[in-house]
């Protein structure tokens, strides 16, 4: 599935190179994502390196506005310490808060990249859009359930992917991928059942299913949209 990879694929956020990964590519703007991307779910805060990490993108002259599916009042009370613009609620996978976040930072989208930790919102969003899009590795393994079940889809498509970045991949776990392999036959096993009809939905088929959606009907708002 071209359209679900990222173009690039890193550990955490501080392992963009700002003159190499942002700059040098023509990347001005960055749409950011919050939850696990830039604040951990474990700890809830900014951890320091990604912290130093914007203020240093900051001093080198790349803006940045938050775009979060996030609506509660944490993710508000972050962009005003960051000092940063944000559209909230995005509903992303749609593009439409990326092509409002782009008027608000008067940037073309061949000058911006979305980054964020999913690739069923922020990647597919961002190429719903006609942008690019840098995918992290999420900061906590704490998470939303039903996120927690689209992660599993997302290693499936990633297909084993070592995020640029990344302590020792030579050691990886075969242990470990088994485990969660494992874990995605168990949970896509499981059936949801609707209630009068004979239809039987697995989690994955859920996720694939709302991705096939988003395509279909967001790809046609790209030409539409006059952002150049």
């Amino acid at each position: 599935m071209p359209y679900l990879q990222p173009e690039r694929y890193f550990s955490r956020i501080s392992h963009i190179n700002i003159e190499r990964d942002l700059l040098a590519c023509g990347f001005r703007y960055v749409l950011l994502d919050i939850d696990n991307t830039i604040l951990s779910r474990a700890t809830h805060d900014v951890p320091r390196d990604v912290g130093l990490w914007l203020a240093q993108a900051r001093d080198a002259g790349v803006s940045f506005c938050l775009v979060s599916n996030n609506w509660h009042k944490n993710v508000h009370e972050l962009a005003n310490r960051l000092s940063m613009p944000i559209i909230a609620k995005a509903m992303k996978p749609l593009p439409v808060a990326l092509f409002a976040a782009c008027s608000m930072l008067g940037a073309k989208r061949s000058e911006t990249v979305m980054i964020g930790d999913q690739l069923s919102t922020d990647v597919l969003a961002a190429h719903n859009a006609g942008m690019s899009a840098y995918l992290l590795a999420p900061l906590a393994e704490q998470d939303l359930r039903h996120t927690k079940y689209v992660r599993m889809v997302e290693q499936a498509i990633l297909g084993g992917a070592v995020p640029e970045g990344a302590p020792h991949p030579a050691q990886a776990s075969v242990a470990g991928k088994s485990a969660a392999r494992n874990a995605l036959a168990q949970e896509s096993s499981k059936t949801v059942h609707l209630t009068g009809a004979a239809i039987e939905l697995t989690p994955t088929k859920v996720v694939c299913i709302g991705m096939m959606k988003s395509l279909l009907i967001c790809r046609p708002l790209i030409d539409q949209e006059g952002i150049p």
